[in-house]
């Protein structure tokens, strides 16, 4: 069987390099990008099998030379992750900093805009491929104090899935969100206070899990595909149930028991 071809962006930490190690360990041709030579060098120097390519995208151009670097490399692209993103500061909107409340959306929306037009129009020509929109909180319809501009644009990646998925539908080209849920990165532990950040562990360590133990499911259910339109959710809502009734189960996820 071929090799799948797969792009992921923001693939330099955090979730995005955790699929990056695993879609490569599972066979896959991976291309990623990062926004900085270091940043695409340290990944690289952990993935030596995967590809990286410097590309910011919020930038069209930028995003189709990664699209191309992809196609040029291995002739073709099968999977595309948006995984690119960011979250600001934890402060109520009107308290938020402008050219952070710019560069979030910029990057968690407009960047998934952009690149969602150059990856379909590309598969499109290719007659096949998929194409993967990360989530977040907010995705469902959740809501949290100081989080309404991150949450804002993850409801707008849902939004932008769906529709997208009927504008590809009966094309070839698929698709799909992609919801890690609650996942141990910086992102997680942004801008708290020491004191904020013990009580949050509280809930972090009965719903949160670790890039490692997330993203091998996650690498898997991409390459074994879905059904146009589909989510595949690590965290669903009965498995997060679950835990909070066997919350006496004492998990840490941060790992400070070890």
């Amino acid at each position: 069987m071929t090799a799948k071809v797969v792009v992921v962006t923001g693939g330099t930490r955090g979730i995005g390099l955790g699929l990056v190690r695993e879609l490569a360990a599972r066979g896959a041709q991976v291309v990623y990008c990062g926004r900085s030579v270091d940043s695409v060098k340290r990944a690289g120097e952990q993935v030596p099998a995967a590809y990286g390519v410097v590309a910011d995208v919020t930038d069209r151009e930028a995003v189709q030379h990664l699209w191309d670097a992809a196609v040029e490399r291995h002739g073709r692209v099968d999977i595309w992750i948006n995984n690119a993103g960011m979250s600001p500061a934890r402060h109520k909107l009107w308290e938020l900093d402008p050219e952070a409340l710019d560069a979030t959306v910029d990057l968690n929306l407009r960047g998934v805009l952009h690149a969602s037009a150059v990856v379909l129009a590309g598969m499109q020509a290719q007659g096949a491929g998929a194409l993967w929109n990360m989530e977040g909180f907010g995705s469902n319809g959740m809501r949290r104090p100081g989080l309404t501009v991150y949450g804002a644009t993850k409801r707008a990646v849902t939004y932008t899935t769906d529709s997208l998925a009927k504008e590809v539908d009966g094309t070839g080209v698929t698709v799909h969100h992609l919801s890690p849920g609650m996942v141990v990165t910086d992102l997680l532990t942004y801008d708290y206070t020491p004191e904020e950040l013990a009580q949050a562990k509280k809930i972090f360590n009965i719903l949160a899990d670790r890039v490692e133990t997330v993203t091998p499911w996650l690498a898997g259910k991409v390459l074994a595909g879905a059904k146009n339109g589909a989510r595949v959710a690590w965290l669903t809502q009965g498995k997060a149930f679950w835990r909070f009734l066997t919350a006496f189960r004492r998990r840490d996820v941060f790992g400070e028991d070890a």
